[in-house]
């Protein structure tokens, strides 16, 4: 698998607690397959790639709502949560975050950091010129061409798009009537009969008019 493309994106301001990030990036693989988000950030050695990741969470002792590991008291009842609730590293740093997408072997992770850096490097150059414009937004529109889904059923050749719509649910069972002795089936379309009544017998215009109303 290769890196074939690769998108930077500058911070325009990385002042205040956001100083040490210096830019995002998204990197394809073999035309196919894309991962964003990931981080340009300025360590005390260097540069170094952070891959994308979400916030840890645990749940509260007393309620069991999930909070941050940064939390220091439950969203949802307002007890106290332990500050120092975290795993830590071998250095005694606490691990607040878990990557989504990251490399398994240090290979493959120098060679993601390596292709990254050198195309930040290319894209500082590039922000000094007049006319300059950021290629990483460009994503969006590319994704506005990709079929909703690829796994939605096509209508079949020569139906109509505007047939009538479908029945939704079980249908209702059919349910059974005495009549003189016998068991009978009646669908639920048909309505019954009213007790008393002559089957051929006229029905009554005076109790009919406006009973739709």
């Amino acid at each position: 698998m290769e890196i074939t493309e690769v998108r930077i994106k500058l911070m325009e301001d990385n002042s205040g607690s956001n100083e040490r990030l210096q830019a995002f990036c998204s990197i394809t693989f073999d035309d196919m397959f894309v991962i964003r988000d990931l981080k340009i950030i300025e360590g005390a050695k260097g540069f170094f790639v952070a891959m994308p990741s979400r916030k840890l969470t645990d749940r509260c002792h007393h309620c069991g709502t999930k909070n941050h590991l940064r939390s220091r008291f439950c969203n949802q009842c307002g007890a106290r949560l332990d500050e120092n609730r975290a795993l830590r590293d071998a250095d005694g740093r606490a691990k607040l975050h878990a990557d989504i997408a990251h490399p398994i072997n240090s290979a493959c992770r120098e060679k993601i950091q390596a292709s990254v850096l050198a195309n930040y490097a290319e894209e500082l150059e590039r922000s000094k010129m007049p006319g300059y414009t950021c290629r990483y937004d460009d994503f969006d529109e590319d994704f506005d061409t990709v079929p909703a889904n690829p796994y939605e059923a096509s209508s079949p050749a020569g139906a109509s798009a505007q047939g009538p719509p479908l029945r939704r649910g079980p249908l209702r069972s059919h349910t059974q009537h005495a009549r003189g002795g016998q068991s009978v089936l009646r669908g639920p379309h048909v309505a019954p009969r009213s007790e008393g009544r002559p089957q051929n017998a006229p029905a009554d215009r005076d109790a009919e008019f406006g009973s739709g109303l």
